[in-house]
């Protein structure tokens, strides 16, 4: 059987939920403050990945403007009960502090591709819900519950509750079905049946270097539910030289021939800070059932590298140069930050990209910035720009962004008396204060006319350009540390920063006259590099 290099979903892509229709396998990730929500990918041979849907795409199902960052979409579930596809996810409201908003609903399908259905509110105990289809035809939604008190534990345990379909909501008693262990932080749960066992998989340790599958099983589906002899199924926690950092949250499948692959998050860190700028993405192990019906991960805890799976995955299609044009609207690969109502930050029906610049860049309501995954260590990217900005207040260009603590932008922009310069403005890991930095003087350009901007990024080294009409690019500014767009440097503490870096476009109109920038086109450019775990297993030790 043919080997794969993890990950499967490169680049942000946390939180897996797997499962396979017939022939066809379809993974859900997280997406957090990134409209539309949720991701599904599809593939037929577990190597093979192609985005097919972000499901959760008007107004009705989601409005996430004033969430903050890393908030939004959390964990998603998706099931099929032999007629529709059902998908279970949380918008979290707020995440610091003592309190957590955390608001659950369900959605489902006919077809994955939708169209899907307004959302059903069910509860706000807790976040990371899932729906549990019984073979009596019973339906149970399970998530994690939050005891802002601590007593005894902020993670308060997994609850289970029944769904009725038919009404709509959630009905009957409410039961807490697991605490954890001592690794404590019990979420991510996802409830199997399989020789008259239930099987609880949950995440514990956080979602940073202690992460890990803690798996359980009962008789019964209310419990009491006893803990794998194993403990944790996956986990990188006592293994820093692994490849596979963070590894935790995760999902089972079986294949059509009765294997069985667990898909899971997980982090590449790639410099001595051990900095995850990919941000968490989705890997793949085999798992097996012993004779004593537990699972166990093939040579596991520790996450593999390199697993056999069914299919050769397509590496030309990973290096390939993706240029973007807009004559066709914005291509999937694309997403934007919370709001529903892209009318008001972008439309493409001149054959360009044409944004209406909005609040500043980090809003966490309103702001004009459309952008693409990371999903190399190395790439350049390039676009086009006609922008006629009249004052300070106004600018539009090319960022390379995480958060509205962490990102870098070049900008066509003027000074107070309207002539136009480009801007060259990081956010270097400034929370709380969120304090701009300029790491170049201004570069006066003609008042008229497209520029062109384009930046590399090798590793962590990151570098911008420019050029005027009929020039070429040059440099401007110093090298700049691209290792600040990770999770790592999120502007919060090891479990507060969740996404990943994006690269893409944006415009702002502080004065509030939603002054418009035109990009021609957009280019990614993957390009080899050393720390790549698709050319080197590991630059931190042998991975397994």
């Amino acid at each position: 059987m043919p080997q794969i290099t993890n990950p499967i979903l490169p680049g942000f892509n946390p939180d897996p939920s797997i499962l396979r229709v017939g022939d066809d396998y379809y993974i859900a990730t997280s997406t957090f403050e990134w409209f539309p929500g949720v991701q599904i990918h599809h593939s037929r041979d577990l190597a093979n990945w192609e985005l097919v849907t972000r499901p959760l795409n008007r107004k009705t199902q989601l409005d996430m403007r004033g969430d903050p960052d890393s908030c939004g979409v959390w964990a998603p579930c998706l099931t099929h009960d032999g007629e529709k596809f059902w998908l279970v996810y949380t918008d979290v409201k707020r995440k610091d502090g003592s309190f957590k908003d955390a608001h659950n609903y369900i959605v489902w399908a006919d077809t994955i591709e939708g169209p899907w259905s307004d959302p059903i509110y069910t509860n706000s105990s807790g976040f990371d819900p899932s729906l549990f289809h019984d073979d009596d035809g019973k339906k149970w939604f399970v998530n994690m519950t939050w005891d802002h008190r601590v007593r005894p534990l902020l993670f308060s345990g997994i609850v289970i509750q029944e769904f009725d379909p038919v009404a709509e909501k959630l009905v009957g008693p409410i039961t807490n079905i697991y605490k954890g262990t001592d690794l404590k932080l019990v979420e991510g749960p996802h409830i199997y049946k399989r020789n008259g066992w239930y099987y609880l998989l949950t995440a514990e340790g956080g979602t940073a270097y202690d992460h890990a599958c803690t798996f359980a099983r009962s008789r019964t589906l209310m419990g009491q539910y006893e803990t794998h002899p194993d403990k944790h199924i996956l986990t990188s926690k006592d293994a820093p030289l692994a490849a596979i950092q963070r590894a935790g949250h995760g999902d089972i499948v079986d294949t059509p021939d009765g294997k069985t692959y667990l898909v899971h998050l997980g982090g590449r860190p790639t410099t001595q800070e051990r900095r995850c700028v990919l941000g968490r993405e989705t890997s793949i192990q085999e798992a097996y059932w012993g004779d004593d019906d537990w699972l166990y991960v093939k040579n596991g805890p520790v996450p593999s590298l390199h697993v056999e799976v069914p299919g050769t995955r397509d590496e030309q299609k990973y290096w390939a140069e993706q240029r973007y044009t807009f004559g066709n609207g914005l291509h999937k690969d694309f997403q934007w930050l919370r709001t529903p109502e892209t009318e008001r930050i972008f439309s493409t029906e001149n054959g360009k990209l044409r944004l209406f610049g909005r609040e500043s860049i980090g809003s966490w309501f309103e702001q004009a910035l459309v952008a693409r995954r990371q999903t190399h260590f190395s790439y350049d990217a390039e676009t086009v720009v006609d922008f006629r900005a009249t004052d300070e207040r106004t600018m539009a260009g090319l960022t390379a962004y995480y958060s509205r603590y962490n990102f870098f932008y070049l900008a066509v922009t003027a000074h107070a008396d309207g002539q136009r310069e480009l801007l060259l403005m990081s956010s270097e890991m400034s929370w709380p204060d969120g304090k701009l930095r300029f790491p170049a003087d201004p570069v006066q350009i003609p008042n008229e006319g497209k520029i062109k901007l384009a930046l590399t990024i090798r590793g962590r080294a990151l570098q911008f350009f420019y050029a005027v009409e009929g020039q070429d690019l040059q440099p401007i500014g110093p090298v700049l540390d691209a290792s600040i767009l990770s999770d790592e440097c999120g502007g919060h503490q090891a479990h507060g920063s969740f996404t990943g870096a994006f690269v893409g476009v944006a415009a702002h109109d502080l004065n509030g006259t939603a002054s418009p920038a035109d990009f021609d086109y957009f280019t990614y450019r993957p390009q080899h590099d050393p720390s790549d775990r698709y050319e080197v297993d590991s630059l931190m030790g042998k991975a397994n």
